[in-house]
Formats: C-alpha cells, sequence, structure tokens
C-alpha cells in the first residue's frame, strides 16, 4: 500500500485546506487510515483517524470542530477539511494506514503500518 498526501500549502489565520491522502495498492474496509502532524521539534501528534468501514471518527485534543476527516471510496481517498486555521496549526501533515487496528489504537503513530510522504502546513498570523 502506498499512500501520497497533498494538499498542503501557505495560508492565513482563519484559512481553510483541505489535505488528501490518496491510497494505491491492495486496501480494504478493514483498514484504518489517519492523519497525524509534527511540528519542529514536537512529537507527532493524532489530528483525526477513521476506518474504511463506517463512518465513525476520531480527533486528536481540540481538534474537532474545526477538522473534518471524510472518505471516498471510489477515490480510494481521505480527506481532512481544516477550517479556522491557526499559526498553531502549522506543521507537515502525515497520512496514515493499517489493516485491522483496533479502535483504541487509533491515535498511536507506532499502530500505524504504511506512510504518506507528508505536506507541509505554514499558517501565517
Amino acid at each position: 500500500v502506498q499512500l501520497q498526501a497533498s494538499g498542503g500549502g501557505l495560508v492565513q489565520s482563519g484559512g481553510s485546506l483541505r489535505l488528501a491522502c490518496a491510497a494505491s495498492g491492495r486496501t480494504s474496509s478493514d483498514y484504518a487510515v489517519a492523519w497525524f502532524r509534527q511540528a519542529p521539534g514536537r512529537e507527532r501528534e493524532f489530528v483525526a483517524g477513521m476506518r474504511l468501514s463506517g463512518s465513525t471518527t476520531r480527533y486528536g485534543g481540540s481538534l474537532k470542530g474545526r477538522f473534518a476527516i471524510s472518505r471516498d471510496v471510489a477515490k480510494n481517498t481521505v480527506y481532512l477539511q481544516m477550517n479556522s486555521l491557526k499559526p498553531e496549526d502549522t506543521a507537515v501533515y502525515y497520512c496514515a494506514a493499517a489493516p485491522r487496528l483496533i479502535w483504541p489504537s487509533l491515535g498511536e503513530p507506532s499502530s500505524y503500518i504504511y506512510w504518506g510522504q507528508g505536506t507541509k502546513v505554514t499558517v501565517s498570523s
């Protein structure tokens, strides 16, 4: 499985971006897909995740309400819609996937086997 993340860029505070994670290779409905982010000097942080088989989602910290994860099954793509962006959202955003991942482990980077290359998001004040 290969993951290709895209959609990052420079945006002003309060703006929006939509990231995309396109998967190629053999994925199935028992896969979980998540977005993580990593700012310079900080640990990788869980942003949002979901199973491809359903619509249940989980968000890290207080991101729910500003961020939304969704999927397009036909395009084998998972999206992260980011609204009301703040300078502290600046980071490299990574998508990750794993098969048969148990729900409590959704937010743990070590649970994921496949990682995209990252897309940089910069929010200016």
